[in-house]
């Protein structure tokens, strides 16, 4: 079907839709016996100046939540309204943002499946990474999580580390040669382009087996495939976008599918292109490790143990093909686009802080020599495990640049929010728990939560890696997976593969400041903490350009 034709056929029903919310404004009701509007939040609980019956749609506390800088507004809004605040869409609806441990521990665990995914959102996520456990809900992410989980176990994600390791010395092959031909002997690096293309090739091997080569052909289809995706798709959404997104919240969500598969757009076709790349390299994937499997051959990538641990199911609990292929399009994902800013903002809070860089290099070189004492020469899972600096630099990454900022949901049915601490109402009364109605809509902010001051201290704002070390980190409701951060979500929707994301952080931190010196450019004075679906380092002025974070790096001294 053209192109052309679809938009025709769409847009009176787009048309019709923004007509019909014309008469959404008529639900408002204002009881002040309680807490909570039918199928919304209270107005009652104070938040920002948002849109209302009348006013310019494009002036909504929503676009300020997702057009600034990665955690402007929720810092903001946490200082002034505290942990639970009450804002508008851009049509006038009403949103809860919640950032106190106790709702958040309420929502990702005790009441998980009660708070599922918008279905806006999801079909967001789609474009990145299919109909996987990223998108999945319900039933089917209960069915998803249960054959993802084998591979991902702890004695599976640290035997991927001699991979992590061996991709890690590829770079620095690569920034020695460039070093010694150097005048100065330094180079300033675009350092998130560089890792993108290195931990692609080591959740290449790692998790499938597969060499994408995109270290050494930055040309390669894999590569153009992935390279903006993230900022073309969602990077930096105008007023419009917003509006859109909004109304999207109206449309049955398998329409919203429809229209992204064949209306135009620059951001819709690259997450096209890219899922036809994705998605082609998987289907001979997943051939190929079932077939091995039928003839005995067991590999101990984490798709062929996906593929056994599928075939293990019944009939009825078993991924179809568009599932798995969904599945490998999350790991590679997961595996590369948000690992390597991990890491890049890790360096980048190094070079900030050389005296912090320097500690972690001591660190480092003490174990390597206490590696060669004992007659090895490759750093072991139990090894990075000891370096409690190096954890604690990790952990403060994590806690001040969560890759993914916010995730949104809705309540299934009516429920009732416990809160750490109590709120005051516009009335002025003090309340410690929220009566929510069935479809109220929340969006749960981790960055937020990551920098609440009750739980992680007053220099809240800070990298200060000794604080996961002196012992003034508040003890309170376990949340997240790891260390209670909320960077990997927590509940039925924790990241599965957190620990093969730490072992893969780690063996690029290690390897990467046992070698080099990073240091600050001017540049980096444009930073920007870019909300693109994921948190992606861009600069001021030139955003179009994609990822950018350019550091100096020269070669690190040794007293040998």
């Amino acid at each position: 079907m053209p192109e052309t034709s679809v938009v025709s056929r769409t847009a009176p029903y787009l048309e019709s839709v923004f007509e019909c919310t014309e008469n959404l404004y008529s639900v408002y009701l204002h009881d002040e016996e309680t807490l909570y509007l039918t199928g919304t939040p209270s107005s009652r609980i104070d938040g920002p100046l948002g849109v209302y019956p009348g006013t310019n749609a494009h002036e909504c506390s929503l676009r300020e939540l997702l057009q600034t800088q990665v955690g402007e507004a929720d810092f903001k809004w946490q200082e002034r309204y505290g942990n639970v605040v009450h804002f508008k869409t851009a049509l006038g609806g009403d949103m809860l943002f919640i950032s106190d441990p106790k709702a958040l521990q309420y929502i990702f665990q005790t009441s998980g499946y009660n708070y599922q995914k918008l279905p806006e959102r999801r079909a967001l996520s789609r474009l990145h990474s299919g109909h996987g456990l990223v998108w999945a809900d319900g039933e089917t992410h209960k069915k998803q999580r249960k054959v993802m989980l084998p591979p991902f176990s702890g004695p599976e994600s640290k035997a991927l580390l001699p991979v992590f390791n061996r991709y890690a010395e590829m770079v620095t092959l690569k920034w020695k040669d460039d070093l010694s031909s150097s005048p100065d002997h330094s180079m300033v690096y675009n350092v998130p382009a560089w890792l993108s293309r290195a931990t692609m090739d080591a959740i290449g091997e790692a998790a499938f087996d597969y060499h994408f080569n995109a270290m050494e052909d930055v040309d390669s289809d894999i590569v153009k495939g992935y390279n903006g995706l993230m900022n073309i798709v969602f990077g930096s959404p105008s007023a419009g976008k917003i509006l859109v997104l909004d109304i999207a919240r109206f449309i049955p969500r398998a329409v919203i599918e429809w229209l992204q598969d064949y209306l135009p757009g620059k951001g819709l076709q690259k997450a096209r292109d890219s899922e036809a790349l994705t998605s082609g390299v998987a289907r001979t994937l997943i051939k190929s490790k079932s077939e091995a499997l039928a003839e005995g051959r067991r590999g101990r990538d984490i798709l062929s143990l996906l593929v056994k641990a599928n075939k293990s199911e019944n009939e009825k609990t078993r991924m179809d093909e568009n599932e798995m292929i969904s599945s490998m399009r999350t790991i590679l994902f997961a595996g590369h686009e948000t690992t390597s800013n991990t890491i890049s903002w890790a360096l980048l809070e190094l070079s900030r802080n050389p005296n912090a860089q320097a500690q972690l290099r001591k660190e480092i070189r003490e174990m390597e020599s206490a590696i060669r004492a004992r007659g090895d020469t490759e750093f072991s899972a139990t090894d990075m495990d000891q370096m409690s600096y190096a954890l604690a630099v990790i952990k403060e990454t994590l806690r001040i640049h969560p890759v993914i900022h916010h995730t949104f949901r809705r309540a299934m049915k009516d429920d009732v929010l416990p809160l750490s601490e109590p709120i005051r109402t516009k009335s002025g009364k003090l309340v410690s728990e929220i009566p929510i109605a069935k479809g109220t809509r929340v969006v749960l902010s981790i960055a937020g939560y990551n920098r609440n001051s009750e739980l992680w201290g007053a220099d809240v704002h800070s990298f200060h890696p000794e604080r996961w070390l002196d012992g003034s980190i508040k003890k309170t409701q376990t949340i997240g997976v790891y260390n209670n951060l909320l960077t990997f979500a927590g509940g039925i929707r924790a990241c599965i593969g957190w620990r093969f994301a730490v072992h893969e952080v780690q063996a690029f931190l290690v390897e990467l400041i046992s070698n080099f010196e990073f240091s600050l450019t001017e540049d980096i004075q444009r930073l920007r903490r870019e909300p693109c679906g994921v948190m992606l380092p861009t600069l001021e002025g030139e955003v179009e350009k994609g990822v950018q974070m350019p550091l100096k790096v020269t070669l690190a001294t040794r007293d040998e």
